[in-house]
Parts: structure tokens; C-alpha cells; sequence
């Protein structure tokens, strides 16, 4: 299966759309950096708007801690498409070119073959996470330096000490990580149904935005599905960035304030991780190849 796993992650960083995403990403997070280093004293002063009045912030607000959360928050809601450009190719990329057929002629079990399959675009999942923290973290930390962090809620806001930072961004990146995975396994089990890759993207797509769409509705016939939903789920990332206060209402540095929510949420993720990769292995270990 090792062999198996080193063949397929060749092949996905063989075809130029793989570099697509990278360079999409590189091309974003430029564009945004560029902004805020050009316009960003217009930019924190909007931010600051509301709360001029009440408080000041001392410091340097416009930091490389700032910067990242904000192309967090601009990103992961494209990213999945970058994903779903490879994981729903996988198995339907095979069967548009005509190898399926010859591959499964091989001395190899088909769960191999799936789990090598997802193995592969898991970690090209997570290589594509890897680039934009390189980007988005370190490389605006560079350009934009360090700081405390300030952060705007619904109806309050956050600052978090610049040495209680990176750990949040390197666990934020991490559930970020499995978020996406979900996403890719989600691709990857719709690219069983289809002899072409875009019937599968798009249908990944679809996926989302629809539940993306449930998830956010606040209406009482879709609410009893939400805590199900994987893209309920997926922002959860955001806790990390949110502290317990004491009883005078002073944030607790290296606390998270409600860390169960993340847990859960984790949970949720890997249980859909399970059930779209073990569905794929099932429908595929039954399905007639005949491309």
C-alpha cells in the first residue's frame, strides 16, 4: 500500500492543476497583504470605529497576528473548491482517461486502492494548509511584524498578548486541517459516481453551499439537522481565538473559552471522515469497473 500511496501522490503532483491552487492561494493572500500594507491605516480605523469612544487600543493593531485571522476568514471559505479540484478526481480522473480498469487487473485489494487513493489527496489536503500558514501566518508576520492580537466579535471584542498567539494559530491551522480533510473525503466518495471530474466537483460544491446555506438559517424545521451538518463544523476554528475571563472580566491568557465546543466539533468532523471513506470503500469493492 505504501508503493500504492507513493504512485497516486506522484500523480496528483504531476498535473498542473495541482499548482492552480497553490498559486490561487500565493495570488490571494498577496493581493490582501498588499491592501492592508497599502490601505491599512484606513482599514484599522474602521475596525476601531466603534470602539474608539469607549477604549483605546495601544500598539500596533494592523500586526502579522491580525493579518493571518483575516485571510483565515476570506480563505477557508474558497479553499474547499481548491480541494474538491482533486479529491473528486481521483477515482472518476481514472475513469475518464480509460486506466481504472487496468488498475484494478493489479495485485492489490480494492480497499487498498481507496485508502491509498484518499491517503494521497488527504495529504495534498493538508500540504495546501501548510502553504497558506507559510503565507498567511509567517510571511505577514514578516512583512507586518508582531503584537497583541485584537479581535472583533458580534458584541464585543478580544486582545489576546502577542506571546499567547502562535499556539492558537498552530491549533486553529490543525482543525483547519481537518475541516478540509472532510471536505476531500466528501469529493472523493462523489468521484465514484462519475466517469468525468467535473460532475463530482461540482456536486462537492453543491454539497457545501447547501448545507452551508442550512447551517446558517435560523429557522426551527432545519435545526434539529445542524449539529450533524460537517459545515456547522467547520468555522469552529474561531474558538481558539476566544479566552475565559475571570470575575472582574479579564481574559485569562492560555485559556480557550469553551473548549468542549471544539472537541465536539471534532469529533463531528472525523465521524463524517469515517462515514464518507468508508462508504466509498464499500460502493467501490461492489461496483462493476468497466472504464
Amino acid at each position: 500500500m505504501w508503493t500504492l500511496f507513493q504512485i497516486e501522490l506522484y500523480k496528483i503532483f504531476r498535473r498542473p492543476r495541482t499548482y492552480i491552487a497553490f498559486a490561487a492561494i500565493t495570488a490571494l493572500i498577496g493581493v490582501v497583504q498588499l491592501g492592508l500594507k497599502v490601505d491599512g491605516k484606513e482599514y484599522a480605523e474602521f475596525v476601531m470605529a466603534d470602539f474608539n469612544s469607549s477604549f483605546a487600543v495601544d500598539g500596533n493593531i494592523l500586526n502579522g497576528y491580525f493579518i493571518c485571522y483575516v485571510v483565515l476568514q476570506l480563505l477557508l471559505v474558497h479553499v474547499p473548491l481548491l480541494i474538491a479540484l482533486i479529491a473528486a478526481d481521483m477515482i472518476s480522473g481514472e475513469a475518464n482517461m480509460g486506466t481504472l480498469r487496468v488498475l484494478m487487473t493489479k495485485p492489490i485489494s480494492r480497499w487498498e486502492f481507496i485508502l491509498a487513493k484518499f491517503s494521497a489527496s488527504a495529504v495534498y489536503t493538508i500540504l495546501l494548509l501548510i502553504w497558506v500558514a507559510i503565507q498567511a501566518l509567517l510571511l505577514s508576520m514578516l512583512i507586518f511584524g508582531t503584537d497583541d492580537m485584537f479581535i472583533m466579535k458580534s458584541s464585543y471584542a478580544v486582545v489576546i498578548k502577542a506571546d499567547d498567539v502562535f499556539w492558537r494559530y498552530a491549533g486553529a491551522f490543525c482543525f483547519a486541517a481537518l475541516a478540509m480533510t472532510t471536505v476531500a473525503a466528501l469529493g472523493f466518495l462523489l468521484s465514484l459516481f462519475a466517469d468525468n471530474s467535473i460532475g463530482p466537483i461540482v456536486a462537492t460544491m453543491s454539497v457545501i453551499i447547501v448545507s452551508t446555506i442550512l447551517s446558517t438559517m435560523s429557522i426551527p424545521l432545519f435545526n434539529a439537522i445542524k449539529p450533524y451538518l460537517f459545515t456547522s463544523h467547520m468555522i469552529t476554528w474561531k474558538e481558539f481565538f476566544d479566552l475565559k475571563v475571570n470575575d472582574m472580566n479579564e481574559a485569562i491568557p492560555g485559556t480557550i473559552q469553551n473548549p468542549q465546543k471544539l472537541w465536539n466539533s471534532a469529533m463531528v468532523l472525523m465521524a463524517h471522515i469515517i462515514v464518507f471513506v468508508g462508504a466509498a470503500g464499500i460502493i467501490f469493492k461492489r461496483k462493476d469497473v468497466l472504464s
